[in-house]
């Protein structure tokens, strides 16, 4: 029966709420992180996401690029400076992301520089 009831479920969910849901799945799968939405600021953690945008921005005479990175539960932005590309690195891509979180004003939290692979 159990079986009926999630099919059902599914079929009365948009399709945003089917991969967050699915996102979600996958991210609890992955083994010592934590979710987007638990996480605190000013500590170094360990997430795990998919990239949902992809920015390059000028700053100061060299590049920042910047990838918005959800779990399903939230979403943070990764940043790496003096980089306009990182080979691998596409919209879509799961990636484990380690640093420390900080939060930006109005724009919610950060990382920047993070150790990262590809999930």
């Amino acid at each position: 029966m159990g079986w009926l009831r999630r099919l059902l479920h599914r079929a009365g969910q948009t399709d945003e709420e089917r991969l967050s849901d699915e996102l979600q799945e996958w991210a609890r799968s992955v083994a010592d992180t934590r979710r987007i939405d638990d996480c605190p600021t000013r500590e170094r953690v360990r997430i795990t996401g998919v990239v949902r945008r992809l920015t390059i921005r000028p700053q100061d005479g060299s590049t920042t690029l910047e990838a918005v990175v959800t779990d399903g539960t939230g979403e943070i932005t990764a940043q790496w400076t003096g980089r306009d590309h990182i080979e691998g690195l596409h919209l879509g891509t799961r990636v484990i992301l380690e640093g420390m979180l900080g939060e930006r004003r109005h724009a919610g939290p950060r990382m920047v520089n993070p150790d990262f692979e590809f999930a």
